[in-house]
């Protein structure tokens, strides 16, 4: 497949998004853009949410790993179901009350001005650099299937990639985002059944035949037991359901997209359904990674050293050009519907949560509110296309490990802050906050390293999210306050201007 080829699929498939785009940002302003003027149908919500949650990390990871970590991904696919259940049932119905643009609102309301910015940055941090993980998969895929032919600059492919991104979000946000989520997921899935279905033909396997190999093959083992090892079930079921909170519950840009729903019965329902659909999706992921392993053991293909290379490389380099095609469809739809609407839920939590937009009242202010939307959506750009950069330089093993570790230290914080949140009704020192919440990451980084001697063999995994959240939890408790402050039913002591 020509380098011409592949840009001119590409091309083609980021016009039909621009032209979404078009379609959805008719006479946006800052409501559309934050929140679609609450107008979206929770099927489709649901339906896009698969694409955003899954993104190009696990389209080309999760396959990847299967060779060293067999089905065990998916205890912690499992364990999501828990957190998804907690996040319908418990900060939905929250987020909704309180008419949130902006869930990180809620901190300044039960906590005040020190908290509510502690948790909107480390939003800003992890989302930044989990969209940078995501964006440097694609871009590394892009520049294997098009740029390295033309001799184009890694950095160059980075720069198109994101300037792919901000040209259809940059005037609809949110309102665009949960359409085009709906498409991208829509590819995605399809380029995954479709690898499948040609690596049977190619193996000369039926369905059921496929199934059964996947089942007799070494990667089809799902639980582990072992207690101090860092895929033992318990530890990875646990550390799934909180990694669902966090990454979703107390993320703005998963919930962004929730909020947008007519009411909180439809976001509750877009929740439930997507929860369920997602253990399915994963589920065949993996099955994918096992066909890829066996179908290159069969064929005597080499398994690269980096196992996030094997699935674009037997699609691009192996199965006929249709499969390159469906392939580099698949992980543009996966990365960008990721992506996407990451940049939007930054650019949203930037300007509502540390510029202070509020509702527009006038014509000079709405302006002056799309200037600034404007440069920060440009910033944001630019800070993604440098760290993408830096990966580049830094990176090696599969990048949803190291999403996952990321997570672990930058959600942890957000974590502890909820759950002291919703589970006390006692006040703290506000402006020692963020002390607490610097001091736990680094505290759970210490005793990662050093667990093993520590904890007799014990080795943490995942789980360090957890560990990293109750730090937190703790040096809340050691801020609370003495006497007994006036609260309502959500432990809020002082009811302020909702964000």
């Amino acid at each position: 497949m020509s380098a011409t080829t592949v840009i001119l699929i590409i091309g083609a498939y980021f016009l039909l998004l621009i032209g979404i785009s078009f379609l959805t940002a008719s006479k946006a302003d800052s409501s559309t853009f934050f929140t679609g003027n609450r107008q979206s149908p929770w099927y489709l919500v649901a339906f896009g949410m698969i694409g955003a949650s899954l993104s190009g990390v696990t389209f080309i990871s999760v396959p990847g790993w299967v060779g060293t970590s067999q089905f065990s991904y998916l205890q912690v696919v499992l364990g999501y179901l828990v957190g998804y259940f907690v996040i319908a049932t418990v900060l939905m119905p929250l987020y909704y009350r309180l008419n949130l643009v902006s869930i990180y609102g809620y901190l300044e309301q039960r906590f005040g001005f020190w908290s509510y910015k502690t948790g909107a940055f480390y939003f800003l941090l992890s989302r930044t650099i989990g969209a940078a993980f995501r964006l440097f998969l694609v871009a590394g895929v892009l520049q294997l299937a098009i740029f390295d032919a033309w001799n184009v600059p890694f950095h160059i492919t980075v720069f198109i990639t994101i300037l792919l991104i901000w040209l259809y979000t940059f005037r609809g946000g949110i309102r665009t985002i949960v359409w085009t989520d709906t498409l991208q997921t829509l590819f995605m899935l399809m380029a995954v059944v479709f690898a499948i279905y040609l690596i049977g033909d190619e193996l000369d396997m039926t369905t059921g035949m496929m199934v059964e190999a996947v089942r007799e093959s070494e990667y089809s083992k799902i639980f582990f037991w072992e207690w101090e090892g860092p895929k033992n079930f318990f530890k990875q079921f646990i550390s799934g359901a909180f990694i669902a909170i966090v990454m979703t519950g107390l993320d703005q840009d998963m919930m962004q997209k929730n909020l947008t729903c007519r009411n909180l019965q439809d976001a509750q329902k877009n929740m439930f359904w997507f929860s369920i659909t997602l253990v399915f999706v994963n589920l065949l992921f993996l099955m994918l990674g096992a066909l890829l392993y066996i179908y290159a053991g069969t064929k005597g293909i080499a398994i690269p050293e980096r196992t996030d290379d094997l699935f674009p490389m037997l699609a691009l380099d192996y199965f006929p050009v249709v499969a390159g095609i469906t392939f580099l469809l698949g992980i543009t739809a996966a990365a960008y519907s990721s992506a996407d609407s990451a940049l939007t839920a930054l650019t949203t939590s930037f300007c509502v949560d540390f510029l202070g937009f509020k509702r527009e009242e006038t014509l000079e202010l709405r302006v002056s509110q799309r200037r600034k939307r404007f440069m920060v959506h440009i910033g944001f750009s630019l800070l993604l296309f440098l760290l993408i950069v830096l990966f580049r330089e830094v990176l090696d093993g599969a990048v949803i490990q190291k999403v996952f570790e990321a997570a672990g230290y930058t959600y942890g914080p957000l974590l502890g802050l909820y759950a002291f949140g919703l589970f006390t009704k006692k006040q703290v020192r506000d402006p020692l906050v963020p002390v607490i919440c610097l001091i736990s990451p680094v505290l759970s980084y210490l005793l990662n390293i050093n667990s093993e001697k520590l904890l007799f063999g014990y080795k943490f995994g995942f789980e360090i999210l957890l560990v990293n959240g109750l730090f937190t939890f703790i040096g809340m408790v050691l801020l609370i306050k003495s006497g007994r402050p006036h609260d309502n039913e959500d432990g809020l002591a002082v009811q302020h201007k909702t964000n």
